[in-house]
């Protein structure tokens, strides 16, 4: 029997970058992201993949961090080498003003 595998994905941080919100956005006083909050956290599993921009996580974020679930997913390791679990990352969308920080953790399940 084939060991399947779901992601849990933490909110760690939420970041504002008021300074450059203030000289370089349309809108100076957006503030930090509206879409998550600190120690949010979503269980992804397969059948969630495809699912997940239908309202359920901000598009952006998801194209970030999307490649690393989907090989979690898989079985694979995430970040060999880099972290102290392969099986775990940090992560963040690419809002240069607001960025959110995620950890990413694969879950084998039996």
């Amino acid at each position: 029997m084939a060991t399947k595998h779901a992601v849990k994905m933490t909110v760690l941080k939420k970041e504002c970058y008021a300074d450059l919100q203030e000289k370089y956005l349309a809108d100076p006083k957006s503030g930090p992201c509206p879409f998550f909050e600190e120690g949010q956290e979503f269980l992804i599993e397969s059948d969630d993949f495809f699912r997940m921009m239908n309202g359920k996580f901000c598009g952006e974020a998801w194209d970030c961090v999307s490649r690393y679930v989907y090989s979690a997913l898989q079985g694979g390791s995430i970040m060999r080498g880099w972290t102290n679990d392969e099986k775990m990352m940090i992560t963040c969308c690419n809002d240069g003003t607001r960025p959110v920080i995620f950890k990413l953790e694969r879950i084998d399940l039996e």
